[in-house]
């Protein structure tokens, strides 16, 4: 019942704004979005600080809720709190200044991002968009908005090996729409979204670049996406 009131109620950003208000957060925030736990001496040396540094910086994210903790013996490793805060972050990535870039291979990090990566644990990029755009255009999902999942979709999915089933009985939403930074449109989330990026990385059409969280396209990834959906990544989508 007090669930129910506190829905009703405005928000008070002020502690998740103060939590966002330092570059090295930003840092770990974004090697984060990939849904992956980290270590905190990772997370440091990312950032370029000092492991005491981090150390503070990283409580202060695990206080305001948007990071968690999880200790490993004598480690402890950190993670995005859950799908709805890199929802959250993705979305603020379109109002969000860009992080300067440095030097030749920050610029490659940057196109790697904008082409492919994950948003937590979906596909987002320019594949991310150009997969939700050809399963609206096929009838899969019903439309740009909702992107609901239709008994088309569905079949067209199965068969490619992604459990649907799974995901419409995942206790989170089957399709959400996730607002794309780079591309600055919505691209598929939710229980679907999951298990779509699970099906990629498995039948290895896409693998993780060792960098960060943007992701490749493999030559057999490329097939698919190209022989069954007509998509071609060197051309900019309509």
């Amino acid at each position: 019942m007090n669930r129910d009131r506190d829905r009703d109620r405005d928000r008070d950003f002020t502690r998740a704004g103060k939590a966002l208000a330092a570059p090295a957060r930003s840092v770990f925030l974004n090697l984060l979005m990939d849904g992956t736990r980290r270590p905190a001496g990772e997370l440091a040396q990312g950032a370029g600080v000092s492991a005491s540094t981090a150390s503070e910086h990283l409580a202060v994210l695990v206080d305001a809720g948007l990071v968690t903790c999880e200790a490993r013996g004598r480690r402890r490793y950190y993670s995005l709190a859950g799908p709805e805060v890199a929802t959250a972050l993705e979305a603020l990535g379109v109002l969000a200044d860009p992080a300067p870039v440095v030097g030749y291979r920050r610029s490659r990090q940057m196109r790697n991002l904008a082409s492919a990566r994950f948003c937590y644990d979906h596909i987002a990029g320019r594949l991310g968009i150009a997969l939700t755009d050809a399963w609206t255009r096929r009838g899969w999902l019903a439309d740009r908005e909702s992107l609901s999942l239709t008994d088309a979709g569905a079949d067209g999915l199965r068969g490619i090996g992604v459990d649907v089933d799974g995901a419409i009985q995942a206790r989170r939403a089957t399709t959400r729409a996730c607002l794309d930074w780079t591309e600055r449109r919505a691209h598929l989330a939710g229980a679907l979204g999951a298990v779509v990026g699970s099906r990629f990385l498995e039948a290895g059409w896409v693998v993780r670049h060792r960098s960060g969280r943007g992701l490749n396209v493999t030559e057999s990834g490329h097939d698919l996406i190209r022989g069954t959906w007509g998509i071609d990544l060197a051309s900019p989508p309509p």
